[in-house]
């Protein structure tokens, strides 16, 4: 069932697998190659799409991975788990500018612009980054046969930018689906964080869940029965006073994973209106920097977030491929403001002590 509050899925989610398919093998049943059971058992499926999605370990007997080559026995239980919702709404094509980073026949990499939603949701049925691939690639017979979600095998906020790769083949799309499920995607992020971190680098760990108090947002928890374990290393880039830029690598990816992340350790990402970010958090009690924070806000009026570099293991060729991209032009423009700021910031405010005040008060009343 599709959140109301779906276009703000995630700073960083793994790919979710949806159980599609499920049979219990009848007693009388006599051994036989599983893809070509499935064949007779799921209405329009090929036998290579069914060896494809085992390959990539889709395919579940018992609940472990089978071959396309098993033979099934009585009372087997075959589940088969694919990246995508079985469909439940049509999409548009949208003839919408994409910034293409590579693309051949398997993958296609894009760097997403910041307010784009991903995915068609609650109040965001069109304009999305899912209704400019339908356009973009109305020709590909794989996008036209899985329109709900078309070669899509992960997710950003709508506020993040940065890179996304989308599957153009059924084959391309289950071996990486497998790859984000099992975590040996290479991700980093670039954050611009409020505070001066004491360390170089750390590593956050913890359990990710919705918050009790407003369901739209997750916590970090201590205990495992109230969310799903998440870690993100982190490492300083940057340090201009009152503000670091990092480098957030991932090892699991939770919904909001790097904003709650930070938030926990009292260093919100800068402009976060939903975890603490979008006030002065530190700094001074001058009034000039205050209107310096306030025009930072304006210039980039959502958190300062950047999913950085993507790696993977080609689906066609199994070597081991990289991309990287560029900050936007809003987060690159808050970036040289600080830069500016800082090196010609007065003496008397370098002397003062960071400002304890009610915007400090109510981060802290929100890490409790």
């Amino acid at each position: 069932m599709q959140e109301d509050f779906e276009e703000e899925i995630d700073g960083s989610e793994e790919q979710e697998l949806f159980e599609h398919f499920r049979v219990v093998v009848d007693k009388g049943q006599g051994l036989l190659r599983i893809d070509k059971y499935l064949m007779n058992r799921i209405e329009n499926a090929s036998r290579t799409k069914i060896q494809a999605a085992a390959d990539a370990g889709s395919i579940l007997v018992n609940e472990k991975p089978a071959k396309s080559s098993y033979k099934i026995k009585p009372f087997d239980v075959i589940s088969i788990v694919l990246p995508t919702p079985p469909k439940d709404t049509e999409i548009v094509p949208e003839n919408i500018p994409l910034n293409i980073i590579y693309e051949d026949n398997d993958v296609l990499l894009v760097n997403k612009v910041p307010g784009m939603v991903v995915h068609p949701g609650y109040n965001n049925v069109s304009g999305t980054l899912v209704n400019a691939l339908a356009w973009h690639l109305q020709d590909v017979n794989f996008i036209k046969e899985n329109n709900i979600r078309p070669g899509l095998v992960h997710r950003i906020d709508k506020n993040t930018s940065g890179i996304l790769v989308i599957a153009k083949q059924e084959v391309a799309m289950t071996h990486l689906a497998k790859q984000f499920f099992d975590h040996s995607i290479e991700r980093s992020y670039q954050a611009l964080v409020w505070g001066d971190l004491k360390e170089d680098e750390g590593t956050i760990t913890g359990y990710i869940g919705r918050s009790a108090r407003d369901r739209k947002i997750f916590q970090l928890y201590d205990d495992p029965e109230k969310g799903k374990w998440s870690v993100t290393h982190y490492k300083v880039l940057e340090r201009l006073d009152y503000v670091t830029l990092i480098e957030c690598r991932l090892e699991t990816g939770r919904t909001h994973q790097i904003r709650v992340h930070l938030k926990s350790i009292g260093h919100p990402i800068f402009s976060d209106n939903t975890y603490g970010g979008d006030y002065v958090v530190k700094g001074t009690t001058f009034t000039k920097y205050k209107q310096f924070v306030e025009n930072c806000f304006a210039l980039m009026p959502r958190q300062g977030l950047h999913a950085k570099s993507l790696g993977f293991i080609h689906p066609s060729t199994k070597k081991k491929v990289f991309f990287d991209s560029e900050l936007p032009a809003d987060f690159a423009a808050v970036m040289d403001k600080w830069r500016h700021y800082i090196q010609y910031m007065p003496m008397e405010e370098k002397e003062e002590k960071p400002a304890k005040d009610k915007a400090t008060q109510k981060l802290m009343n929100l890490k409790k």
